[in-house]
């Protein structure tokens, strides 16, 4: 009876502690697609203030070439 109530506590023990790290593994996750998220807000904030009427780089309207992307060398 007693190496089954250890083996009981052993496991109770290493599912703990497998919790925990699981713990410790999502708040890096979440702390990571925050960053990502607010990367790419500010990757989208800056691609629209370069493409604002007030910059002249408006794209063009009809043709085949500068009407899906406006890069300068």
């Amino acid at each position: 009876m007693d190496a089954a109530v250890g083996n009981a506590v052993n496991t109770s023990m290493i599912m703990n502690q497998a919790q925990t790290a699981q713990q410790a593994q999502m708040e890096i996750f979440k702390d990571a697609l925050d960053n990502q998220k607010q990367q790419v807000a500010a990757l989208m904030e800056s691609a629209m203030a370069g493409s604002g009427a007030e910059s002249g780089s408006n794209l063009a309207s009809e043709g085949h070439l500068g009407t899906q992307v406006n890069t300068y060398a």
